[in-house]
């Protein structure tokens, strides 16, 4: 069963969450290769108890924001639609850093989903340094009332605290898995404080998980070796927020079935020894 957690601010999320950025095309670039299809993924992820939707208007780029309007709108009570800003398209399908425009990003983000105020907004951040002035104004942009939560995504520790002082947070975006787990003093100083860790790539990303190891703890608990990984990654950290993303009704049924599977102490400790 995929219940819920209710984080610091109020926030209340199903513990599995579902990604957005594969509705678009290929790295997240274009149009879905079958945009029905892309529907009837949303759609399902919302009748099997998703509540935690993660998106952003570069994805396509707008395409993804389109298609969760075409397939949810008017959205139901409790779900809550996460979005990112600071980076933009080019027309070859890079990722650019744009933290100039940031109130643009956020209208846009508004007006592609149909909403008046956005649940969730994470600043991705390019690189080390300073995030003051960039989260300074998303801040603002949450006083005036656009955003109802802040997050940050793709950051150090050193910036989470910077950003803790400009504003509260909900959560923190980064990349994590059973493999890489270089946040993992950072996972349990905010599970500490209530906020959310939110792993993008729980399962991979491009380069999907491969280990013998992780094959054999699966087959021990009868799983695959996907729904494994997430099962650790939700027994890591009681805020620990795994967003898998897929194009297919199948492996979102997989994927939401991990919820259900509580590894035992010894598969843990095997999987633990998987950290590069």
């Amino acid at each position: 069963m995929n219940t819920t957690i209710t984080l610091a601010g109020n926030l209340t999320l199903s513990r599995i969450g579902y990604g957005a950025m594969q509705l678009a095309g290929p790295n997240a670039f274009g149009p879905p290769r079958d945009r029905a299809a892309a529907v009837r993924v949303l759609r399902t992820a919302v009748e099997l108890g998703v509540t935690h939707l993660d998106t952003s208007d570069y994805y396509g780029p707008w395409t993804t924001n389109e298609i969760i309007k075409e397939a949810l709108h008017p959205y139901p009570a409790d779900l809550r639609i996460v979005t990112k800003v600071g980076f933009r398209r080019t027309p070859d399908g890079d990722w650019e850093p744009s933290a100039h425009d940031l109130r643009a990003q956020v209208e846009g983000n508004l007006k592609r989903l149909g909403l008046d105020t956005l649940d969730a907004v994470n600043l991705r951040v390019a690189g080390p340094g300073s995030l003051a002035d960039a989260f300074s104004e998303l801040a603002a942009l949450r006083a005036e009332g656009l955003i109802r939560h802040l997050g940050v995504s793709n950051v150090t520790a050193d910036q989470v605290a910077e950003a803790r002082k400009i504003a509260p947070i909900v959560f923190v975006q980064n990349m994590y898995n059973l493999v890489l787990r270089g946040d993992d003093a950072l996972v349990d100083a905010l599970a500490a404080d209530g906020i959310g860790y939110v792993p993008f790539f729980p399962l991979g990303g491009w380069s999907p998980l491969q280990s013998t190891t992780l094959d054999e703890v699966a087959a021990s608990v009868d799983a695959t070796p996907q729904q494994t990984a997430l099962a650790w990654l939700l027994q890591r950290s009681p805020t620990m927020l795994p967003i898998p993303g897929t194009s297919s009704v199948t492996h979102l049924r997989e994927n939401l079935a991990a919820a259900d599977l509580t590894l035992p102490t010894e598969a843990v400790t095997r999987l633990n020894t998987l950290a590069a």
